[in-house]
């Protein structure tokens, strides 16, 4: 029976101190609270002004920069490989060796096609001394066919001999005929031969476009002694001196960028350097799936930092406003799907609902109203409604 009059007791010491904690607790809130009075002669006010910070609405230049993100190309590339078959003897270029336009780059095994060249030659001297036999036979007929005909005028011979002569003489003709035909065939044999031999050094050449600047070897496909049928790759050469910046856009930037428009390119690899460049292409269709564009920039390169299929970022201005109206970005709210601001008049915020542009750098325009002026509200605007009264704070 004793133990069952203690619990009550236990029970009622640790409520009674949580009402008292209680009460002394929203004391010290009432007391905390400032007094809740308006500014106009101390009379007090239904709700509490609302502590705001503001900013002034300001006037000045504005600018639509956009950012792309895209890959860098080289601004020229071709595979080197052999127009013959045959087996690699001698590479003399390797990856990220400078290349001068005609330079020996390999050498394939030629010895069969040494060969065809004796051969053609061999084979172009027996035309030329045929041709000489042909030019002594000749010579012969003609002066017996003068002999003759000389004898016919003279009653001499008879006409069948005049006539066999004569047909000799044209039969040498013909053969002379055909041995220059067919040193001309063992010419044009001989120089088949000897471009053939040629096919087998190997040299990089592309179109001269009036620079002299090297290329470099970006990738090589083959070792020495592999053997290669015709046209197969064995190099790949690039141009670096200048890049290209590939990048797509939408249909709604497509229409403000256009050829010559400048642009700032950064390299994720190279982050602390910026680099110029220019739009050079615009493509003139849409790629079907994507509804993007192909934009291309040229950026010099002199230096070659900068490598093909680095991923960059492009910055383009497209639209500009001198004297706009300017409101930091946060200071926009949305109410009843409508963006507004908070302007203050001396001590009351009120909703105004505006239009905007252009937005960079934390500042945002204003198309209208056009005549606002004064502060707007850039923080404590979620506590706020049209009408509210507002205590500003100033910045220590």
């Amino acid at each position: 029976m004793m133990t069952m009059s203690r619990r009550p007791r236990r029970i009622a010491l640790p409520l009674v101190l949580l009402i008292l904690l209680s009460g002394l607790g929203w004391m010290t809130y009432r007391a905390l609270q400032p007094s809740q009075q308006s500014q106009d002669g101390g009379r007090p006010s239904g709700r509490p002004a609302v502590a705001v910070y503001v900013a002034p609405v300001e006037s000045g230049l504005v600018r639509d920069i956009r950012t792309f993100s895209g890959t860098l190309t080289p601004r020229a590339q071709f595979d080197v490989a052999p127009k013959i078959s045959g087996r690699v003897e001698k590479l003399f270029v390797d990856v990220g060796d400078p290349v001068q336009r005609g330079q020996l780059v390999a050498q394939l095994e030629d010895e069969e096609f040494v060969q065809q060249v004796e051969q053609a030659r061999a084979e172009l001297a027996v035309a030329k001394a045929n041709l000489e036999e042909a030019g002594s036979e000749l010579d012969i007929a003609e002066k017996e066919l003068v002999r003759i005909e000389s004898l016919r005028g003279q009653m001499v011979t008879s006409q069948a001999e005049l006539d066999l002569t004569r047909s000799r003489y044209l039969a040498q003709q013909a053969r002379l005929r055909v041995a220059e035909a067919q040193v001309e065939q063992r010419q044009a044999a001989l120089r088949a031969a000897e471009v053939r031999l040629s096919y087998a050094r190997i040299v990089a050449f592309w179109p001269d476009n009036g620079e002299h600047q090297p290329r470099i070897v970006g990738e090589r496909f083959v070792d020495e002694g592999a053997t290669l049928s015709a046209n197969a790759p064995m190099l790949s050469v690039l141009d670096i001196t200048k890049l290209r910046a590939i990048f797509h856009v939408t249909e709604r930037d497509y229409a403000r960028i256009r050829i010559g428009q400048e642009a700032q390119v950064t390299v994720d690899a190279l982050q602390d350097t910026r680099f110029e460049g220019y739009v050079a292409r615009v493509a003139p269709i849409f790629r079907e799936a994507s509804r993007q564009a192909r934009i291309e920039l040229e950026l010099p390169n002199p230096e070659g930092v900068m490598k093909p299929g680095m991923f960059i970022r492009a910055r383009l201005e497209l639209a500009r406003s001198e004297n706009a109206l300017l409101v930091p970005s946060v200071s926009l709210v949305r109410r009843d799907g409508q963006l507004s601001v908070f302007l203050i008049q001396e001590d009351t915020a009120h909703l105004v609902p505006v239009q905007i542009g252009i937005e960079e750098e934390g500042m945002t325009q204003i198309l209208s109203p056009e005549d606002l002026s004064g502060n707007v509200v850039v923080l404590g605007q979620h506590l706020l409604e049209d009408g509210s009264t507002v205590r500003i704070v100033q910045d220590n």
